[in-house]
């Protein structure tokens, strides 16, 4: 399993729905629950967020690479936990 990094903003509309299909995807399938993603809210930790190159959020990082930036639906969200688990 790889690391997941997860920027977003408590007050963005699509990182809440991003946290909603990422429990829902949990939910769904076991392997996903041993995903380790580090969820960090760039107003709150602006000083880590800003050591990384993008511009919207959510914003999903998989062992260091950028695997997904912006608005995403469901299979966006699979994606990045697949690859996690690769």
């Amino acid at each position: 399993m790889k690391p997941v990094l997860f920027f977003m903003m408590k007050t963005c509309p699509y990182c809440q729905q991003a946290i909603a299909w990422l429990e829902e995807l949990k939910n769904e399938s076991p392997k996903y629950r041993e995903v380790e993603i580090e969820m960090i809210d760039e107003k709150v930790h602006p000083e880590i967020a800003d050591k990384y190159d993008y511009y919207y959020v959510p914003t999903f990082y998989v062992d260091g690479v950028k695997v997904h930036e912006g608005a995403a639906e469901k299979e966006d969200i699979r994606r990045v936990l697949e690859t996690a688990c690769r």
